[in-house]
């Protein structure tokens, strides 16, 4: 375990992105195979988390829809509803949703992607078509 000298270079070398705990905390629930406690996931990820920060992030993702808890005794128990490609296209929709205008955001999207993802996506939407076609 690092432990920093306490000047605050250390601590700034590993300050995380937006976004980066999420994934390591799904990651970790997706690993375990059965609910698990938060002290279970703040084992797994590591790097001196502390036990709030676990339940911080646990409870958004909770909002988000990416994880489902249960109370078992006096504690909860947590499982991943979403994966990190899930959580993203949670955000994704969140901020579709919180538009008015969701043609022109869809639009500036697509229109804004390089050509071998526009033509994943027209892949994906056929393909989404043709299923539902039964």
């Amino acid at each position: 375990m690092n432990v920093s000298d306490g000047g605050g270079d250390d601590r700034q070398s590993r300050r995380r992105g937006q976004g980066e705990l999420e994934v390591q905390v799904l990651a970790a629930l997706g690993g375990a195979g059965e609910p698990v406690t938060a002290a279970w996931v703040q084992e797994r990820i590591g790097g001196g988390i502390a036990y709030t920060t676990v339940m911080t992030i646990l409870t958004r993702l909770q909002a988000k829809g990416a994880v489902a808890r249960e109370r078992v005794g006096r504690s909860f128990r947590w499982t991943p509803v979403a994966d990190g490609s899930g959580l993203a296209a949670i955000r994704m929709r969140k901020v579709l949703d919180g538009e008015a205008d969701r043609e022109a955001v869809l639009t500036s999207f697509v229109t804004a992607l390089p050509a071998g993802d526009e033509q994943l996506l027209r892949d994906l939407l056929a393909q989404a078509d043709g299923e539902g076609e039964d």
